[in-house]
């Protein structure tokens, strides 16, 4: 049986504090709205029961972090890993209450994760954890409260079994509960490859920014899930040369790129990267210190840190993942004057894309594929420009830049609507 203990905090939650501690300076907020601002409004602990299929019993641990509510119900996804932790969870609700104020898109920041890895379990075991989960968090999540989606380890199942188990114990299908379901069940077309999307749309406007022409550029992709696959594939419809990717098994490069609609069929086939004919075995984290043109780390957070930040060549970064930049590995990478597009930027598109499921289930009202891209590109284009902007104007980092506008939004909010009581 699991024990129903916290793993060792990393420093994930630490990053996403100073941070906001940065933002704060910038900003020039006094120390009751910074704490206001770094505490979540609510979080909760459970222990997920689970009947395995040979009828033994395991007990994993789930959480789910409410980070803010101001600008409206909180929104975050859920994340099955055996590296989950509270920590963990706190850092992203709280980077998702930043992206969604800097996208405009009336949520606060969640997020929600099971220690448990899905690789080890049969689809009738990841269902029976998924609903007791559901069952456990359900006083606190509703489409007015709090509405979860996929992340690392879940996909749109994930999201249909979480919505029906909603519905059951409300009585009547509440389509509005989640985000990221099957078209069928009310998701969105288009919301698949959302995060994707507006990664790219980042991407290209910030090779653009540094005088780089996108067609013939060279990027190197790490992780090849949700969102590095599908970036790969939009980088290289671009025009540009996908010299690189990787998995959590291995990486494979070619000088002259990858074919990388070969790579997702072989992918399909065996499940990895590895062993793919049209490319060369890459060892370790090799990927990310390739002489390209542009780096989009897809995978998890910390991967640029301290130690390999001094011999990344790439000249533009474009965070696909959570906090894959610490710290320490930000201020080596702008002294060496390498462009660095951050998470809360460049990976908004699936909450976007998700606000816009959201609002065609409370509507009743589905739009085309090409409507969502197009609404997409416009919020992805304009967040660029007002962030750039703002960072040209203050003579700070992209990064710093992003985190000041969205906390200024979020601060706002809760001053125009006063404390209680």
């Amino acid at each position: 049986m699991t024990a129903l203990v916290d793993a060792p905090a990393t420093s994930v939650l630490d990053d996403a504090q100073a941070q906001l501690s940065a933002a704060i300076e910038v900003l020039g907020y006094d120390q009751s709205m910074h704490r206001m601002l770094a505490v979540p409004r609510r979080e909760v602990t459970v222990s997920v029961p689970l009947r395995k299929d040979d009828g033994s019993v395991e007990v994993y641990v789930g959480h789910r972090v409410q980070h803010n509510f101001s600008r409206g119900p909180a929104k975050g996804g859920l994340r099955y890993s055996p590296d989950v932790t509270l920590d963990e969870v706190r850092a992203l609700a709280m980077w998702m209450t930043w992206k969604c104020a800097l996208l405009d898109v009336p949520y606060g920041g969640a997020k929600g994760g099971i220690r448990i890895d899905p690789r080890e379990h049969s689809a009738a075991e990841l269902e029976r954890v998924t609903r007791r989960y559901t069952s456990e968090i359900s006083p606190l999540i509703g489409p007015e409260r709090d509405i979860p989606a996929p992340d690392i380890g879940t996909d749109e199942r994930t999201m249909a079994w979480m919505m029906d188990t909603y519905s059951v114990q409300q009585g009547h299908t509440v389509l509005g509960v989640t985000t990221g379901k099957p078209v069928g069940l009310g998701g969105s077309l288009g919301r698949a490859t959302a995060t994707s999307r507006g990664v790219v749309h980042v991407a290209l406007a910030a090779l653009t920014d540094r005088g780089i022409a996108p067609a013939g550029a060279t990027a190197a992709v790490q992780g090849f899930g949700k969102v590095g696959r599908y970036a790969a594939r939009f980088l290289a419809e671009a025009g540009l040369r996908v010299l690189a990717v990787s998995d959590q098994y291995g990486a494979v490069a070619s000088p002259t790129g990858l074919d990388v609609v070969a790579l997702e069929k072989h992918v399909d086939e065996t499940g990895s990267v590895v062993g793919f004919a049209g490319g060369d075995v890459l060892p370790g984290d090799a990927l990310l210190e390739l002489d390209v043109d542009l780096l989009v780390p897809a995978a998890v957070e910390g991967v640029l840190h301290a130690g390999n930040a001094a011999r990344v060549k790439a000249k533009v970064i474009v965070e696909g993942a959570n906090g894959p930049t610490t710290p320490e590995a930000d201020e080596i990478l702008r002294s060496a004057g390498v462009l660095v597009a951050p998470d809360i930027l460049a990976n908004a598109g699936g909450v976007v894309v998700s606000y816009f499921e959201w609002v065609q289930a409370n509507q009743a009202f589905w739009w085309s594929a090409d409507e969502v891209e197009a609404r997409l590109a416009t919020r992805m284009d304009q967040a660029w420009q007002h962030v750039n902007a703002h960072a040209r104007r203050l003579g700070v980092p992209l990064r710093s830049a992003a985190t000041a506008l969205a906390v200024e939004r979020v601060a706002q909010a809760h001053q125009q609507r006063g404390l209680y009581p």
